[in-house]
């Protein structure tokens, strides 16, 4: 498997930040860290080993990112609102940074993450899904307020999901949106919050935007032999 280790200097973010790929072709993966982890996390936990067939076979190309979680909403030494900055900073670098890099072979991208990842995951999706054209987000919550600790300004209004979307009338989004290719998964074991899920899809059912929501059984928990069932068994079967 070709496996290449890139950085830059990131202006968004005014620090050095690590990406590393997996593979030659296929659609393109963007791999957002479960919490204060670093580029080499699902590297680390075999989930690239777990869906390193797909890779081989040239269906998948695999980026992963590093997170600033630290940084932000888990930094408890931080005034909020130097959080909520450090976030919008975050998504900028995403957008104007990453995808670029990504784009250079002019393949579909999709997001995916689990846990923390999987609200980075779909919040940067469903804020510009005129560059991205998917997600896959596993066992997530898709309240941006849960990781606050009661805080709310407008950045964390326009980064939660259950927040702005069900508001969200407007035409270019919605029909971009709806093009996208959407899955939610989540198990039902210890640690796991399938009724986030649920109401994420709710809304998405209220827009008309077809998704794919799978709530998996009490033997999966929030851990990481879930998602390596999980990731490999929506590549094979959803794309």
């Amino acid at each position: 498997m070709r496996r290449v280790i890139d950085s830059w200097h990131s202006p968004a973010l005014n620090k050095k930040m690590e990406i590393v790929s997996y593979g030659h072709f296929g659609f393109s993966l963007l791999l957002l860290p479960t919490a204060a982890a670093d580029y080499l996390e699902y590297e680390r936990f075999l989930l690239i080993d777990y869906i390193s067939k797909y890779i081989n076979e040239g269906k998948v190309k695999v980026f992963s990112i590093n997170s600033i979680n630290s940084e932000s909403w888990l930094n408890r030494n931080m005034h909020p609102r130097h959080k909520s900055i450090r976030h919008q900073q975050f998504n900028d670098y995403v957008f104007n940074e990453v995808v670029p890099y990504q784009t250079s072979h002019d393949t579909p991208i999709v997001t995916c993450g689990a846990s923390l990842g999987a609200l980075h995951s779909a919040n940067l999706f469903f804020k510009r899904p005129d560059l991205i054209n998917g997600v896959i987000a596993m066992s997530g919550v898709y309240d941006l307020q849960s990781y606050t600790d009661g805080y709310y300004d407008q950045d964390v209004y326009f980064n939660s999901p259950m927040s702005y979307l069900p508001g969200l009338d407007d035409d270019f989004f919605l029909e971009h949106i709806r093009k996208g290719s959407i899955h939610v998964l989540t198990g039902s074991g210890a640690y796991e919050s399938p009724d986030a899920s649920r109401a994420l899809s709710g809304v998405l059912r209220s827009k008309g935007i077809n998704h794919n929501l799978e709530i998996w059984g009490a033997d999966m928990r929030h851990d990481w032999p879930t998602w390596r069932a999980m990731l490999p068994y929506v590549i094979e079967t959803k794309f």
